[in-house]
């Protein structure tokens, strides 16, 4: 006979010794570093107009891990990083580190190993033919032919009267750089253009309409590049008593130009050179983008008064004519020994305030804001080779950071290569003037900055904060294909440990660094980088092996924290999950 009651008694001994064994199951893993609960996806924001059409041949980027070798990681930090990577900034124009060529740095297309070095930097824009002796080139003219209308004399400053020394596009001696070279070297790198085209010959020309005259040789050299270059500047710094053009004699005008260069004279003529290479362009069926050269600064009592009038003449006068602006820097003050704290502090506030400018001064003469080109860029520090160091490398990556970041459509570094001048050389390559054995077209250390900076910088440029110390700057990045970049730049002379944290990122299970640092054979100026421990053979420059040099790397499991030496460099990025 069934017993209800002992059959109840039984299913409750059986429940209380199933308790007894039974054992809870693990504790759940926290999420993995870097991961969060909500991701919020990120928003594309609006292009900025002071980056404009820059963004038009914009290309998503992929990223590779690059071959690794197992590295420790800090057990703490002492400064935290942290990226959002929903909080897009802007996508990265192409051409935002660009670089800048010249007439006398040789005819270097057959110049194998500068071509390399070339090839894996992709600066995307190199601008032709180079800074104020664009106002005395005649690109289609053969040497010592220029047209019949060139004085042979043009006027300085101070009135007197030199030899014009005019440069020739169609001149082949192996010491210049001819046109068709400059299309080669394109060609051969896998960049585009930029052309400074000849506004000092529609002043100091003597036809009857020396405007009109220049205006058709710049559209000229449209039809003959023929939709080859999309971005064209009108004359290069022609505010300056420096320039060809500044001042003429107004005994061989025939057009009744005023002795001095204004802003607003250059405005009326830059309508003009506008119209012509427009009509040019459209002659053979492509589309460019011209820009207008600004004044960068607000005028102080020693300037001139082309200089104090030139934006306030320009900008009413050209109204909504050019394409884009144009300004130049050379962040620190002039032929001045500045020191490297100076020199690094230099890129975040000149970047910053050379926008800020532009900005206020379209404002203020109420034309639309345009696309920004900052079409010359360095640092005129003299005296302890600065400009050939370490520390121009970690200004140089400061500088592309920032530009991103205050919404430049592009930049180009002045230059590929120079004149040694007891380091007191602008060109990014030695072109075979450098003491010590220095290999020719061995590259400086702000090529390895520049490259390893490109390399994990990806196609948007997203936020990121740093807490615990002021001396570091980030500057965040996400790939198309999923990856996070980050690149550090600790300015001061002590070592620091930094952690990364992630807003709206999953992690995934791998972290890749270089770490760029400098030597100790030039005080604070070295010029030696080391990447990742590997330096040059020689005296200067960086590790020969750059391009299969191996980057640290750790589990993210192991924490995302990295050291960060003093005055260096650090370049990052993480896996997706």
């Amino acid at each position: 006979m069934f017993n209800f009651f002992s059959f109840i008694i039984g299913i409750a001994i059986f429940l209380a010794c199933k308790k007894s064994t039974h054992k809870d199951p693990p504790p759940v893993s926290p999420p993995p570093a870097g991961d969060t609960l909500v991701i919020n996806p990120p928003v594309e924001p609006a292009v900025a107009p002071t980056i404009g059409f820059f963004l038009d041949d914009w290309q998503p980027k992929t990223f590779t891990a690059p071959a690794f070798a197992e590295a420790p990681v800090p057990a703490n930090a002492t400064a935290t990083i942290t990226i959002d990577a929903s909080a897009i900034i802007t996508k990265v124009p192409r051409g935002i580190a660009g670089n800048n060529s010249n007439l006398w740095m040789t005819q270097i297309v057959t110049e194998n190993a500068l071509m390399n070095h070339i090839n894996q930097l992709k600066p995307h824009i190199i601008r032709f033919p180079g800074g104020s002796i664009s106002d005395i080139f005649f690109w289609n003219a053969e040497k010592n032919s220029p047209p019949a209308d060139a004085p042979a004399q043009v006027v300085k400053a101070d009135g007197s009267k030199e030899a014009a020394g005019y440069w020739y596009g169609k001149n082949n001696e192996s010491w210049t750089f001819s046109v068709n070279n400059y299309y080669q070297l394109l060609q051969t790198t896998g960049n585009t253009g930029m052309i400074t085209i000849n506004y000092g010959y529609a002043r100091y020309g003597t036809s009857a309409d020396p405007v009109a005259a220049a205006a058709h040789l710049a559209a000229d050299w449209v039809r003959f590049d023929n939709g080859r270059t999309k971005y064209w500047e009108i004359g290069n710094e022609n505010f300056g008593d420096w320039e060809a053009g500044y001042r003429i004699d107004p005994a061989l005008n025939k057009d009744g130009q005023s002795e001095y260069a204004s802003g607003q004279l250059y405005g009326k003529h830059f309508k003009v050179f506008a119209d012509s290479m427009r009509k040019a362009a459209q002659e053979v069926g492509t589309a460019i983008k011209i820009g207008a050269v600004l004044y960068d600064h607000h005028p102080e009592s020693w300037n001139t008064n082309t200089v104090k009038t030139w934006n306030e003449g320009l900008i009413p006068e050209a109204g909504n004519e050019p394409d884009f602006y144009v300004v130049h820097s050379y962040y620190t003050p002039y032929n001045q020994q500045t020191n490297a704290s100076q020199v690094l502090a230099s890129a975040g506030t000149e970047t910053k305030r050379l926008m800020d400018f532009v900005r206020q001064q379209l404002q203020t003469y109420k034309v639309a804001q345009k696309p920004v080109a900052l079409t010359e860029w360095n640092i005129f520090a003299v005296g302890l080779k600065q400009q050939v160091s370490h520390i121009n490398g970690m200004h140089g990556v400061m500088v592309v950071g920032e530009a991103l970041k205050n919404g430049f459509g592009m930049t180009a570094r002045w230059n590929l290569s120079n004149g040694y001048d007891d380091g007191n050389d602008h060109g990014m390559f030695n072109n075979g003037e450098e003491p010590d054995g220095v290999p020719k077209w061995n590259p400086r250390p702000v090529f390895y900055h520049l490259y390893f900076f490109q390399k994990f910088l990806g196609d948007r440029l997203v936020t990121a904060s740093v807490g615990g110390n002021t001396q570091i700057d980030a500057y965040a990045s996400t790939f198309t294909s999923g990856q996070a970049g980050l690149t550090l730049v600790n300015k001061s002379t002590t070592a620091s440990r930094a952690e990364i944290k992630f807003n709206n990122y999953r992690i995934g299970n791998r972290f890749y660094w270089y770490i760029l640092s400098g030597g100790n054979d030039n005080g604070e100026f070295s010029r030696k980088v080391f990447v990742n421990g590997q330096g040059p053979a020689g005296a200067a420059g960086g590790p020969p092996a750059y391009t299969s040099l191996k980057a640290y790397s750790a589990e993210t499991a192991r924490g995302v924290r990295v050291e960060l030496p003093p005055r260096s460099v650090v370049c990052l990025a993480f896996d997706k999950k």
